[in-house]
C-alpha cells in the first residue's frame, strides 16, 4: 500500500530534512506517525500525498509514483492541519470539495458525521472553533474512503468528550471499510490504542517502525538502593536518571518483561512500566543520561 525506499528529501541544497527513510506499509492498518517537532512528519505526509518529490530514492502508492499522478491521488486524501479550504466557503462547500476529489466519497457517512459532530452545514468555516476545524477535516478524511488516508493531527483543539467520539467512529469506519489510515499526532498515549504499527521520526531519520505491542512493552522504571539499581542495569540503556541521596530512580529501554519483576522482587527494587511518551521522549532526546 505504501512503500518508501531509501528516500531522502531536501528544501534546501545539502540540507535534507528526510534521510534514507525507508517505510513499508502493506496491510490496511491503522498506523501511528510520532515524532517531535521539526522531526520531518508533515514532510513525509507531503510526500505521500504527492505533493513533493524526493530526491534521492522512492515513493510508490498502491503501486504509483504519487508525485503529479493523478491516477495515483485517487488512492489518497491527505487532510493536513490547518487544511487549505476557502475562507468563502461553508461546510458544505468543504464536503463538496471532498466529493470532487475522492472518488470513493461516502455521502452518506459525511452527513452522519456531522451530525456526530454537531457541524451545521450552512455555516461558514471562518466562523468554526480550530476543533470544529478539525473535525471537519477528519469528516472529510473518513468519508474519502481512500485506500490511503492521511490526517496530520487530527484531534487538534477538540475537547475530551469530541476526542472519544472521534475515536469511536474511526474504529468503526475503518472496521466497515478496512483501508491504511495513517495518524500523526503529538497525543501518542491517547491514540495508541487505536494503532497496530508506530512510525517513530527523529531529526529526518526513521528511528523505528514496529507493531504498537512491541513498542507499548518497552521502557521500564526502576529504583531502590544505588548499588542494586547499578548493578541491575549494568548492561542497559538508561533513558532517564534521579537521585536522591542513597536512592536512584532510572527509565532502562529494555520490555517490561517477567524477568525483570523477578530481579526486582528479589533485590528489593520497584518496577513499573513507563508511558509510551515518557519512554518516545527519553528515546528521541539527545541529552546523554549520565552513569
Amino acid at each position: 500500500m505504501i512503500r518508501v525506499q531509501n528516500m531522502t528529501f531536501s528544501y534546501e541544497k545539502n540540507n535534507p530534512v528526510l534521510r534514507e527513510i525507508t517505510l513499508i506499509e502493506n496491510e490496511p492498518v491503522i498506523t501511528g506517525l510520532w515524532g517531535r517537532n521539526g522531526s520531518g512528519k508533515t514532510t513525509l505526509m507531503k510526500l505521500l500525498a504527492g505533493h513533493q518529490r524526493p530526491e534521492e530514492g522512492s515513493i510508490e502508492i498502491m503501486g504509483l509514483v504519487p508525485y503529479n499522478n493523478a491516477q495515483a491521488m485517487q488512492n489518497v486524501c491527505y487532510m493536513q492541519e490547518e487544511h487549505p479550504f476557502s475562507w468563502l466557503w461553508t461546510v458544505r462547500d468543504a464536503l463538496s470539495f471532498g466529493q470532487y476529489f475522492n472518488p470513493n466519497w461516502n455521502q452518506d457517512a459525511a452527513k452522519q458525521l456531522l451530525s456526530v459532530f454537531m457541524l451545521n452545514e450552512k455555516k461558514k468555516i471562518p466562523h468554526l472553533s480550530k476543533g470544529m476545524k478539525s473535525a471537519l477535516q477528519f469528516i472529510i478524511g473518513l468519508a474519502s474512503q481512500a485506500s490511503i488516508t492521511i490526517f496530520d493531527e487530527p484531534i487538534n483543539g477538540l475537547d475530551a468528550g469530541m476526542r472519544k467520539k472521534l475515536y469511536e467512529v474511526l474504529l468503526e469506519s475503518h472496521g466497515e471499510h478496512p483501508r491504511l489510515i495513517m495518524l500523526s499526532t503529538h497525543h501518542i498515549e491517547e491514540v495508541q490504542p487505536l494503532c497496530e504499527s508506530l512510525a517513530v521520526l527523529h531529526r529526518g531519520k526513521l528511528l523505528m517502525h514496529k507493531a504498537v505491542e512491541e513498542i507499548r512493552e518497552r521502557g521500564i522504571w526502576l529504583a531502590g538502593e544505588r548499588n542494586k539499581v547499578e548493578k541491575a542495569i549494568s548492561n542497559e540503556k538508561v533513558l532517564e536518571r534521579s537521585e536522591a541521596g542513597s536512592m536512584v530512580k532510572v527509565m532502562v529501554d529494555a520490555p517490561f518483561s517477567s524477568e525483570w519483576k523477578a530481579l526486582a522482587q528479589t533485590n528489593g527494587l520497584s518496577l513499573e512500566k513507563a508511558k509510551m511518551q515518557d519512554y518516545l521522549l527519553n528515546l528521541t532526546s539527545d541529552v546523554e543520561v549520565p552513569a
